[in-house]
């Protein structure tokens, strides 16, 4: 009799196994770093309780709750919101203008940097400012002094 139940345990719970293995590993909290809330215009997840937020957020926990994929859900969404729902920048603009700005920043800290150690040399090489009589009075005897 236990082995007849156990069988019919293990074949009730095939079919919820295999729909489980089925289903994308994906959540809520997964895809709302990469859409925008449209009335706050930050991402979802930094979102507060806006009640466009909300609506999102509902649809979206729907959509994973049918075992949709992250990119089936995204889509949906570009579908029923536009583009601007992702917060990915959509040209390649938006990508390079940052990297551009960085390497004039390094550019410039880098001359910059040049500059600087050229003048520190020019005035080690000049012998520095010129000292007065009594600083020249006093160096000579502490030199003086220490000279073996």
């Amino acid at each position: 009799m236990r082995l007849i139940a156990l069988a019919l345990a293990l074949l009730l719970l095939a079919p919820a196994a295999a729909l489980a293995a089925a289903c994308p590993k994906t959540s809520s909290t997964d895809i709302e770093d990469e859409v925008m809330c449209l009335q706050c215009g930050v991402p979802l997840n930094l979102a507060e309780d806006a009640p466009s937020a909300k609506r999102e957020r509902a649809f979206i926990q729907a959509r994973v709750e049918r075992c949709e994929s992250k990119q089936q859900i995204k889509d949906e969404l570009v579908a029923q919101f536009g583009s601007r729902i992702l917060a990915e920048p959509h040209s390649k603009s938006a990508w390079w203008i940052p990297a551009v700005a960085f390497a004039l920043g390094a550019v410039a800290v880098g001359f910059g940097a040049r500059r600087w150690r050229h003048r520190r040399v020019e005035a080690s090489a000049s012998g520095g400012p010129a000292l007065d009589s009594g600083d020249s009075a006093r160096l000579q005897a502490d030199i003086e002094r220490y000279d073996l």
